[in-house]
């Protein structure tokens, strides 16, 4: 028999709040099965298995918004997405394990009543910066997004990516100092090289590179750990040279 219950009932029930259950009707998650005559909402025993779902995607880490996407897949689409947030659990796992060690060391350090060594605490904020950097960037990325630059990006990759930053900063700041117009034959090369620095990190998707123009233009909200790889006049000067290049085509700058 499908028993049918108010919200109140319902909520308490299934565990949520009765402003958690509108609010997953506003998105088109969980709607009820009907209404009273008196036009208050009516659910079923088969909504506490959808709402079920709903809670269980959420607790491992789906957004709503993403969660209403995966209920309407099929069951390989959704296969595949929780594969996916295994994968993120499990480097969130690596990072807290590393965590943990950094600190169970620093504990014998102090309880030793030796010399401190305040290395093992540098990795603790290292480690803890860097699970913060991550989650900061699923503000602008898809998971699929993520998934897709995990795949490519090796510590050979990051390596490489990082010198050509660096050595491209150099450049260009040489640029600025002998006077260089950006427009000129020297920007426009600082710019392709900027370009293809850029699509390393994208790998070519239109949709990456608009949220990366996206990121860029938050920089208000950026965490401290996170840091462009070249100074405002650097910028500026890369900007101005990117535009030439692509002969005032949206190249993201600010």
């Amino acid at each position: 028999m499908n028993h049918t219950y108010l919200p109140n009932e319902f909520a308490k029930r299934a565990g949520v709040t009765i402003r958690a259950l509108h609010h997953y009707d506003r998105l088109g998650l969980l709607k009820p099965s009907g209404r009273t005559a008196a036009g208050y909402r009516v659910y079923s025993d088969r909504d506490f298995a959808r709402l079920e779902q709903i809670v269980a995607l959420k607790f491992i880490g789906f957004p709503l918004s993403q969660i209403r996407e995966l209920l309407h897949r099929k069951d390989t689409d959704l296969t595949a997405a929780l594969r996916q947030q295994r994968e993120i659990l499990a480097e969130k796992r690596e990072h807290l394990d590393r965590a943990m060690q950094a600190i169970e060391r620093a504990e014998k350090i102090v309880a030793s009543g030796g010399k401190p060594d305040w290395e093992p605490f540098r990795k603790v904020i290292e480690v803890i910066q860097m699970q913060t950097r991550k989650d900061w960037m699923k503000k602008y990325y898809t998971e699929e997004q993520l998934a897709n630059l995990r795949k490519r990006w090796s510590p050979e990759v990051q390596a490489e990516s990082q010198r050509g930053w660096e050595a491209l900063a150099k450049d260009t700041e040489e640029a600025i100092a002998t006077g260089a117009d950006p427009a000129g034959e020297v920007g426009r090369q600082l710019a392709a090289r900027r370009k293809r620095l850029l699509a390393m990190f994208t790998g070519g998707d239109p949709g990456m590179e608009q949220n990366l123009q996206k990121l860029y233009a938050d920089k208000a909200n950026w965490p401290a750990s996170f840091k462009k790889p070249y100074s405002d006049a650097v910028d500026r000067f890369l900007c101005q040279a990117a535009e030439a290049l692509a002969k005032n085509e949206p190249v993201g700058c600010e």
